[in-house]
């Protein structure tokens, strides 16, 4: 009898036991999740399906585990993930991470996206889990991927691995995370590309100065795409450069070009004047004068172009102008027997005291001419045997800026020992005494020299 109570009382406490036990191990969920009792696990619940209007603003409702993400209409979802393996959810079947790729069509807007993430008190566990969501925003596209708000905290298993789209790879966190080809070199991109990381891809371009065009990167021609040169363009690789044509210098910019003021920089570029023009300079000449190589004053002989000298006048050509002289200048009582010599007659009593011959010459000589300078010889036309020549300056030279050096016994030079500045006309007589050798016989010959200095030293 006590062995059968024995037995009775042993049957009752297991039954008693597993009653306790089967209450806690399979009927409690987290939050999102319900009991199955014909799979005998917890599965998720479809609050899209049960929820009245549970999005607002014409968003749609997407049912997720354990909670439902509100997207645009527009939006298109791929959800990578893997059932969970236990029977009985726990923070790591139930609260796992999963990873949705969104794309919207709405073009560079912002994405509004909420969603319920799986999260309750896992039987125990004694913790919390809950899912958070990163938005990546590209030119034309929303990447979302939903990743735990605390991956610290989440047990990983390594019996349960999630499946990862293309271009994405597990994390130690058990989460999928972007691969960067172009760091891990796994790209393909040519030599002459550069690689872009993208979210889950990657893209070849062309560095800066080059364009695509096939396969290949080929230097863009920027000087006939673009050009912001104001006057010449070269092109050079990835790149182009601005140069200026003769007479401008590039300004601060290196785009546009300014004038060189080149009468500026040399005050020896033009004999007389230097005039600044855009992109060039030119030289002028004073009256009187033109430009020869376009640089040089040379004296304009107005004698024989146009000049307004009278038939009895003769015109005479100095440096920067011209005068008109007369044809016949032998006065009283001397007459005109050749082209400017005048002879006074022997037989007329009043040629006794006065010189035989006065030759009439001219000549020009520029302002500021060097000295000592030989400018004139004088020189006898008629040689008597027997005779002495003797040279002198008879007037012309009250402030001695010429002397007369006499070089044989027929010829004498004239010498300027000062310089002179114009225009300025001088006339000098210089006289030539002959006496024979018993002093018997004595004549005089007078060459007037008119010296015309011209207002330049050109």
């Amino acid at each position: 009898m006590v062995k059968a109570l024995f037995l009775i009382m042993l049957t009752l406490a297991l039954v008693k036991s597993q009653d306790t036990e089967e209450t806690i191990t399979y009927t409690q969920c987290t939050d999102g999740y319900e009991w199955d009792p014909i799979r005998q696990q917890c599965k998720d619940i479809d609050e899209c399906d049960i929820v009245p209007d549970a999005c607002k603003g014409g968003m749609k409702c997407v049912n997720h585990y354990g909670g439902y993400l509100c997207l645009p209409k527009t939006a298109q979802i791929i959800v990578n993930n893997e059932q969970p393996q236990q029977e009985t959810p726990s923070a790591e079947g139930a609260g796992a991470a999963t990873n949705a790729a969104v794309t919207s069509g709405t073009g560079t807007g912002g994405v509004a996206a909420s969603g319920m993430a799986a999260s309750g008190a896992v039987p125990g566990g004694g913790f919390v889990a809950s899912a958070a969501a990163e938005v990546q925003t590209g030119r034309n596209n929303f990447v979302i991927r939903r990743n735990p708000a605390d991956p610290q905290r989440i047990p990983s298993n390594p019996s349960h691995r999630i499946q990862c789209a293309t271009g994405y790879e597990q994390s130690e966190h058990n989460v999928c995370q972007d691969i960067d080809e172009c760091t891990a070199g796994t790209h393909n991109c040519r030599a002459d590309q550069v690689c872009i990381n993208l979210r889950g891809s990657f893209t070849c371009q062309c560095p800066p100065g080059y364009q695509k065009r096939g396969e290949q990167c080929v230097d863009i021609n920027e000087c006939d795409a673009s050009n912001q040169c104001a006057q010449q363009c070269y092109n050079i690789l990835g790149s182009f450069i601005c140069q200026c044509n003769q007479g401008y210098e590039l300004s601060s910019d290196r785009l546009n070009c300014e004038d060189i003021d080149e009468c500026r920089t040399s005050s020896y570029l033009c004999q007389y004047q230097c005039v600044n023009e855009p992109g060039k300079f030119s030289c002028m000449c004073p009256q009187g004068y033109q430009v020869v190589r376009s640089r040089t004053c040379q004296d304009i002989n107005e004698c024989e172009t146009t000049n307004e000298c009278r038939e009895d006048e003769m015109c005479w050509n100095y440096h920067g102008g011209f005068r008109c002289y007369p044809r016949n200048p032998c006065q009283d009582p001397y007459i005109l027997t050749s082209e400017n010599r005048c002879v006074c007659p022997v037989s007329n009593a009043l040629c006794r005291e006065l010189p035989q011959s006065i030759v009439y010459k001219y000549m020009s000589i520029r302002s500021d001419r060097s000295v000592p300078s030989d400018i004139f010889q004088i020189q006898a036309t008629t040689i008597y045997p027997n005779t002495i020549n003797t040279f002198r300056i008879k007037s012309g030279n009250e402030n001695r800026e010429f002397y007369l050096r006499q070089t044989s016994p027929v010829s004498a030079m004239l010498v300027l020992v000062k310089s002179l500045s114009g225009p300025r006309e001088y006339i000098v007589d210089l006289e030539m005494l002959t006496v024979n050798s018993m002093g018997t016989f004595r004549t005089s010959s007078v060459l007037r020299l008119t010296i015309i200095v011209g207002p330049f030293s050109f």
